[in-house]
């Protein structure tokens, strides 16, 4: 197994283990959750480092559960709101997060298709919610164990910082098994 796999599997075990409403009130709880976020947002950006340079962030993830955010700064189109492409970023890295962290390393997601709807601009940063229960977790799991590859769809609400729905996303991905080979 690769170093980043390695990293990645240990990361999703110290952020599982995190209290995601955590305050300074319990300043070990907080430091332990702030820190598993900040290792989340360091892979991230290691994998992907157009990411952190436009404002992406990871904010929660919790087994079957991933909160993002993009900032509008620094994203901003010809009028003003967000561009189209921030939304597109913030709606399609979570997913892999989400994968990664619930499926765990020896699993690679791939985006295969995604649709966005656009229902208002956004004047302001934008965040997005998914989640995958335990079942469809299982069912994703047992599915790339047999066959070494499997589906799955997620489909995201973003919401501006005043509530307001800005924007649906519907992603279909796909997980490979690494190193797959079909029973004989």
């Amino acid at each position: 197994m690769a170093l980043i796999d390695n990293i990645i599997g240990a990361t999703g075990q110290w952020v599982a283990g995190t209290d995601p409403k955590a305050t300074l009130a319990t300043p070990l709880a907080w430091l332990r959750k702030t820190s598993g976020y900040a290792a989340v947002n360091r892979i991230i950006g290691l994998s992907i480092p157009f990411a952190p340079r436009n404002g992406f962030s990871v904010e929660e993830v919790t087994p079957g559960y991933v909160r993002a955010k993009i900032k509008l700064k620094g994203n901003k189109n010809h009028f003003g709101s967000m561009y189209a492409g921030a939304y597109f970023l913030v709606a399609e890295i979570p997913g892999g997060v989400l994968s990664l962290f619930d499926l765990g390393p020896a699993y690679t997601p791939i985006l295969k298709e995604m649709t966005l709807q656009f229902m208002q601009p956004a004047n302001s940063d934008v965040t997005v919610e998914f989640s995958l229960s335990p079942e469809q977790v299982t069912a994703i799991l047992e599915e790339a164990d047999t066959t070494g590859r499997a589906k799955f769809s997620l489909e995201g609400l973003l919401h501006d910082q005043e509530g307001n729905h800005v924007a649906t996303s519907v992603a279909h991905y796909r997980v490979r098994k690494k190193g797959f080979k079909p029973a004989e």
